[in-house]
């Protein structure tokens, strides 16, 4: 697959992701939380702080969407290779720890509120676990591409 294809599917990708996450910020949240209120209806005063908490984390969300447009604008210009994709990465990489740590500070404080449940926050630790993850993954492939961009200068350099 040539370059400039494979980074318009993967344009695509993200273009998908972004309508995504806005029926899951937009539509399935507040859903969700406005039936959990009508069939509890003692949990009504929990509905607004978690929908803003919710609601903040889409903020690194869609930053780092923007960063991997960025990227894959890069591939498709056949520049892979090269410290902008890296620091882009970086980029990514640093938005998804914050958010994870985000995810993880907003649940302890609204547990010590009184405002969270325990399967909430086994659920949420698995979201944290992705979160930690794809920065780990995204900071790796950063390093790798400095790596390659220092390798494919010193051999542009040499031919």
């Amino acid at each position: 697959m040539e370059q400039k294809k494979m980074a318009n599917w993967l344009k695509t990708i993200i273009a998908g992701l972004c309508f995504c996450g806005v029926y899951v910020y937009v539509l399935l949240i507040p859903g969700y939380g406005q039936s959990i209120v009508r069939s509890y209806p003692e949990f009504s005063s929990y509905y607004k702080p978690w929908l803003i908490f919710l609601s903040i984390t889409a903020i690194p969300v869609y930053i780092a969407l923007y960063f991997a447009w960025k990227v894959f604008d890069n591939i498709g210009k056949d520049h892979s290779f090269c410290i902008d994709n890296a620091n882009y990465l970086k980029w990514i990489s640093w938005l998804a720890a914050a958010d994870s740590a985000y995810f993880f500070i907003g649940n302890v404080v609204l547990t010590f509120c009184n405002m969270n449940h325990i399967g909430v926050i086994w659920y949420s630790l698995i979201i944290i676990f992705i979160g930690v993850s794809v920065s780990a993954a995204c900071a790796a492939l950063s390093h790798l591409i400095v790596k390659a961009a220092e390798l494919q200068d010193q051999s542009d350099l040499t031919v």
